[in-house]
């Protein structure tokens, strides 16, 4: 049994140092010491812009370089454990900590099909309702909620920036600002179109409706890409950001939505009182958007992951996943094969089967 464990811990060593390799820990480790020099310097917190990007990277490496130490840490116990004898007690504590071990080894491993340019950056997540109406809208909800619990579980704020509410129930649109890094990473597997089949909550008959959102995610680039926006192909709309009515509705015009007429390109942000905050979120966005959807064009992807979602239905051609209630329950992946029967927990937010599913299936050849 010694023998045994003895070769379970060198193969835990040997992976653990593998990763440490790909992932560039002492790199990880001299990002994280600069970062923390930079708040500690006097007025660091004067532009609360740039302070806020700062702190958001500086989680992100933190988390990634706390993985390892925790690990490290681990192995030295399982060494100690190992060399303390066999007892039943010692046994199970060594095989408890092995197995937390190895699933933080899993985790790691994941970031190295991180091979994307944009990977590491963090994202905006924009959820469009498709066809089902109001049954498309609530559909909406859930997944915005199951998005923002598997990214908050991995560390990430999630910030809504707008939202269009549907009075019956649910959203229409939604946008996201997923903040921290790899937020990209992880959530690019979720960019398509996401069916729901169920009983309808809304159909006095009861019947069996199918409801459509599309999910579309773009990672948050620098501050210093070059794109070029004229003035004249943009067409602004001011409007009163939405509230929950009452003395809380917002009679100002401070929602700022901005059409980029010759890609369409639609982007609004209300999350600010300030109208002047919510147009330069916006012109962010817009940025964004339109650098991500060139480098698609230039990598002749544009027409797959960036096309019209205006008929978002039955036809759908960048249909991903389907969400099945009843008469059984089954969530699946077009695009991989991977399923599970726990609908529940996925709609809570525990999508990692179908987040690693993706990563594995991509770096072997899949679309990205």
């Amino acid at each position: 049994m010694a023998g045994e464990q003895a070769q379970k811990l060198v193969e835990l060593r040997t992976l653990y140092e593998e990763l440490a390799r790909t992932l560039d820990l002492p790199r990880l480790q001299r990002e994280r010491a600069e970062l923390e020099a930079k708040m500690a310097k006097p007025g660091f917190w004067d532009d609360q812009e740039s302070a806020q990007r700062v702190v958001a990277e500086l989680k992100g490496v933190k988390q990634l370089t706390d993985t390892f130490a925790t690990i490290e840490s681990g192995l030295g116990d399982l060494e100690v454990l190992d060399e303390l004898g066999s007892s039943p007690e010692e046994l199970a504590e060594a095989a408890e900590l092995e197995a937390k071990v190895r699933r933080q080894l899993a985790d790691l491993r994941l970031r190295t099909y991180f091979t994307g340019d944009h990977d590491e950056k963090s994202c905006f997540v924009t959820l469009q309702t498709g066809a089902g109406g109001l049954d498309a809208c609530d559909w909406n909800e859930m997944l915005s909620r199951m998005l923002t619990r598997y990214a908050t579980r991995r560390g990430y704020e999630v910030e809504i920036l707008d939202s269009d509410k549907e009075p019956g129930a649910g959203y229409k649109s939604l946008t996201l600002h997923v903040k921290g890094r790899g937020a990209f990473g992880w959530l690019k597997s979720e960019r398509g179109t996401h069916r729901l089949i169920r009983i309808s909550p809304f159909d006095a008959q009861k019947r069996r409706q199918t409801a459509f959102v599309s999910v579309d995610v773009t990672p948050e680039f620098d501050d210093d890409i070059e794109i070029e926006i004229n003035d004249s192909d943009l067409r602004v709309d001011t409007f009163s950001a939405g509230g929950p009515g009452g003395q809380h509705v917002n009679k100002t015009q401070s929602a700022i939505r901005i059409t980029h007429l010759p890609t369409g390109i639609v982007v609004q942000c209300q999350n600010e009182r300030n109208q002047h905050a919510n147009r330069r979120t916006a012109m962010a966005m817009l940025k964004n958007r339109l650098y991500q959807a060139e480098l698609e064009k230039r990598a002749a992807q544009a027409s797959d992951a960036y096309s019209a979602k205006a008929n978002m239905g039955f036809g759908s051609a960048d249909r991903i996943r389907t969400y099945t209630l009843q008469p059984f329950t089954l969530v699946k992946d077009t695009r991989t094969g991977h399923e599970e029967t726990n609908v529940d927990a996925v709609l809570d937010g525990g999508i990692d089967g179908f987040v690693e599913a993706y990563l594995k299936w991509a770096a072997a050849g899949g679309k990205k």
